[in-house]
């Protein structure tokens, strides 16, 4: 059986009310194609043009290893200059990623270059935007947003590839206690069933994201990502209504992810193999009882 992948919804433009009842209020992801293309940045936006707006400053990087059991998550890996950072993109296949680029403090200039669709919702939260870079062969492991906004995702120079999970999947896609990833000991485009049954017969969506393409992702939804060039994306994050799911996200925000960094400084290792035990047995226990339910 497999991962069961279907494709994602894709329009070229959409209405709010057609918006709100088909994606919003039921809470499903759509790409929508000529979003940004009313944006500044589809034309602007190239690799040489956010070297030179953003300028001669150091930045964090990321790679694909497995995350250090002492540290706090999004730890970086290493750091180099951005312009140096965007000619190994561009040169040479890496898995070096920069991740929560913050144009508002790194390049305020690249704010005049987007529009926040307020068109389709409301809750938008400007002084949040943030910005993904990433190599070819580059991988975000398998997560849902700690903060759970809706997110409208636009890509940039190159491709990517994404697949995305319902939140109810959690269980089956092995999630670790106290976080918002998932164990990272699988490659969900290709996992082994042998290993990690409970993988077998998860239903998700794929998308393949273009140069200007954006992508809807609603409150909660796991999302995997690789860039198949070296490209950068924006995203744009918006409040979901429910004060249900604003509690959680000041709950993830707050408690949870400082209670995981104590125990993580605390207990090490011994932490993080009783997480990734207790995320297998969860996960075994989804799959013997058929969950979640269709």
């Amino acid at each position: 059986m497999g991962v069961i992948l279907k494709p994602i919804d894709i329009v070229d433009d959409i209405t709010q009310e057609e918006f709100r009842e088909k994606y919003l209020i039921p809470r499903k992801p759509v790409v929508i194609k000529n979003m940004a293309k009313k944006w500044p940045a589809y034309q602007k936006w190239t690799m040489d043009y956010v070297k030179e707006v953003v300028g001669d400053v150091t930045v964090p990087l990321y790679d694909s290893a497995k995350a250090d059991p002492s540290a706090p998550i999004n730890t970086p890996t290493t750091e180099m200059k951005f312009a140096d950072y965007i000619d190994l993109i561009q040169r040479e296949p890496t898995d070096l990623r920069i991740f929560f680029f913050d144009p508002i403090k790194r390049a305020n200039k690249l704010l005049e270059d987007y529009i926040s669709p307020s068109d389709l919702m409301g809750g938008f939260l400007d002084k949040f935007p943030s910005m993904f870079f990433g190599g070819k062969g580059s991988v975000t492991f398998l997560h849902y947003d700690i903060d759970l906004a809706h997110i409208f995702h636009t890509h940039f120079n190159g491709r990517k590839h994404v697949l995305l999970f319902e939140y109810k999947w959690k269980d089956r896609l092995y999630k670790l206690p106290y976080a918002t990833y998932a164990l990272e000991d699988f490659d969900i485009s290709n996992p082994d069933f042998e290993k990690f049954p409970a993988l077998d017969g998860v239903e998700g969506i794929e998308c393949f994201l273009e140069h200007g393409d954006t992508l809807f992702m609603p409150t909660g939804w796991w999302h995997w990502m690789k860039y198949l060039d070296g490209s950068f994306s924006l995203s744009l994050r918006a409040w979901d209504k429910s004060w249900a799911v604003k509690a959680n996200s000041l709950w993830n925000l707050t408690v949870q992810r400082n209670f995981d960094n104590i125990m993580k400084g605390q207990f090490k290792k011994k932490y993080m193999d009783w997480k990734e035990k207790k995320a297998v047995e969860r996960a075994n226990y989804a799959l013997k009882k058929g969950l979640p339910k269709r």
